[in-house]
């Protein structure tokens, strides 16, 4: 029986504490992403994954005080940690400083007019399906930032799934079946009329599971009914105004 995850994406909760650094990031900025992706910059980042100070960072990636307060300043004027509190210590004032999220994703648009577009790749490629994932890296980061600005929810599904094949003509029959279902349920829910109406963006996509040491992945984790629990969207008037587009 497949395994079947679904999320979606929540802003954090209002006020200041720890504990609601974001999970994810989305980096758009070339000079941030540069700083991110820095090695010794990354090691900091991986250690402020909870409050920390100079000291505590140097002791934990074997490097002096000094340097560390050098590479917390330029990530710092990049928005990747930020100030928790300030407190005494042996007659001088320690900074205690937290990364701006636990882990960090870069988007196409650090690289400009080289970034990844659907628009310029075989569609009937396997590069097709990782110009779709750069895209929905790129317009759900900004859509999440904008919602987590304004405090409100984004309305996103997400179903992630692994199933076995005993057959090419069995994934290729799958593959016509699930695209009929999509145009069915599209041609049935698709109003382009609606005044409260709202475009949303779908996406289906499956590739092989990678394998490792020549034997197929599978899943660690306990098995699933592979019919996803419902997920509840948010009430339309709640949902974060985050596009233009009506």
């Amino acid at each position: 029986m497949a395994t079947t995850r679904q999320a979606g994406i929540q802003p954090p909760e209002s006020g200041p504490a720890v504990s609601q650094v974001p999970d994810i990031a989305v980096i758009d900025d070339p000079a941030v992403a540069a700083s991110a992706i820095d090695p010794i910059k990354a090691k900091i980042l991986a250690t402020l994954a909870e409050p920390g100070s100079a000291s505590t960072v140097a002791a934990a990636i074997g490097l002096s005080r000094q340097k560390v307060n050098y590479h917390l300043r330029a990530l710092e004027a990049h928005g990747l940690v930020t100030l928790v509190e300030e407190r005494p210590r042996r007659g001088l004032t320690e900074r205690v400083m937290v990364a701006s999220a636990r882990s960090y994703v870069l988007s196409p648009e650090v690289l400009g007019n080289s970034a990844v577009d659907p628009d310029r790749t075989d569609r009937l490629s396997s590069r097709y399906l990782i110009a779709l994932a750069a895209r929905l890296v790129r317009e759900v980061g900004e859509l999440a930032r904008r919602a987590d600005q304004q405090g409100k929810p984004l309305a996103t599904l997400s179903i992630d799934t692994e199933i076995r094949f005993g057959s090419a003509q069995d994934r290729a029959a799958f593959t016509n079946e699930l695209a009929e279902t999509v145009r069915s349920l599209a041609a049935r829910y698709h109003d382009e009329s609606s005044t409260g109406g709202r475009w949303h963006r779908l996406v289906v996509a499956a590739h092989p599971s990678p394998q490792i040491n020549g034997t197929s992945r599978t899943s660690s984790k306990p098995e699933r009914t592979n019919n996803p629990e419902e997920h509840h969207a948010p009430d339309r008037e709640q949902e974060a105004n985050t596009d233009d587009r009506s």
